[in-house]
């Protein structure tokens, strides 16, 4: 009797051939679609042809000029330097005001991290101002600082600082326990735990507190100039689309805003997004 011997509860079939691939080539538009820059684009692109169509629609470029006009407008000023001239009055008025908001932000969070006391003094101003709106402290700004920069650098302080402290102590207190002991282990102590440990930990919610801050400085900043916008004899964006409003030059208005929007998305996909690139995404706290 032979040892091998054929069982018979084996079935045996011929290979299958309609196991679908765990792998296949993706076709050019599925590549091209896995590209963020390009689906933003598309987007941006249909925006520009729906306000193109309704613009003509309504045939009124006095009440709602097209995206046409308004780009025609957008560079006819940047060829004459009014566009840069003004948005580079705002940008430095800004940069002035977030950078103080910023500091004095760290300030905070690191006395709210360091004591409970600290930590009770953020959470009560923090009740008591974040609430409040900025533009509605420019005229106490302009009693107290007069009609120049000073006075909007003040509110944009206001419209950054409680934005940012929030979610950067949100983002320490989110820190685990385990973290801050390994931190301790390796003989960490005090600025260097913080530098080393909490900070990375933490970073997702700072960096939302810099997009938060940055948003509410960048709407405040043209609001407050729309209000009285002139400082030294020149003025920025905000006042730029206000004299315009006064001289019915709507297309001129549409190329302010046009600007701001720019500006905008330049700050948020440029800038914001390659920190979080090379940051969070890359240290894996991120997809």
């Amino acid at each position: 009797m032979s040892i091998l011997t054929l069982r018979s509860e084996v079935v045996h079939t011929e290979p299958q051939t309609n196991v679908p691939a765990v792998e296949k080539t993706l076709s050019i538009f599925e590549r091209i679609y896995r590209i963020g820059f390009v689906r933003k684009t598309a987007i941006l692109l249909a925006l520009a042809a729906i306000w193109e169509i309704y613009g003509r629609w309504l045939g009124n470029p006095l009440l709602f000029p097209s995206f046409s006009e308004t780009v025609s407008a957008f560079l006819a000023n940047v060829a004459d330097g009014t566009i840069p001239a003004r948005a580079w009055t705002s940008l430095q008025t800004l940069v002035i005001g977030y950078g103080i908001g910023i500091l004095l932000a760290a300030l905070l969070t690191t006395l709210a991290i360091g004591s409970r006391i600290g930590a009770d003094l953020l959470e009560t101003l923090t009740s008591m101002f974040n609430p409040l709106p900025a533009i509605a402290l420019l005229p106490l700004a302009l009693i107290w600082f007069g009609l120049g920069s000073g006075s909007i650098v003040f509110v944009l302080v206001h419209s950054v600082l409680w934005a940012i402290a929030l979610n950067t102590h949100a983002g320490f207190r989110s820190v685990s326990n385990t973290l801050r002991m390994v931190g301790m282990n390796y003989g960490l102590r005090g600025l260097t735990l913080v530098r080393l440990v909490l900070i990375p930990a933490a970073f997702p919610s700072i960096l939302t507190g810099l997009k938060v801050g940055w948003a509410f400085a960048w709407r405040t900043l043209i609001a407050a100039e729309l209000v009285f916008g002139v400082s030294s004899g020149s003025g920025g964006l905000g006042w730029f689309i206000f004299e315009n409003r006064n001289q019915l030059e709507t297309a001129n208005v549409f190329a302010g805003l046009f600007t701001v929007i720019l500006i905008g998305l330049f700050v948020e996909n440029l800038i914001f997004a390659t920190i979080e690139r090379k940051t969070i995404r890359r240290w894996g706290m991120q997809h």
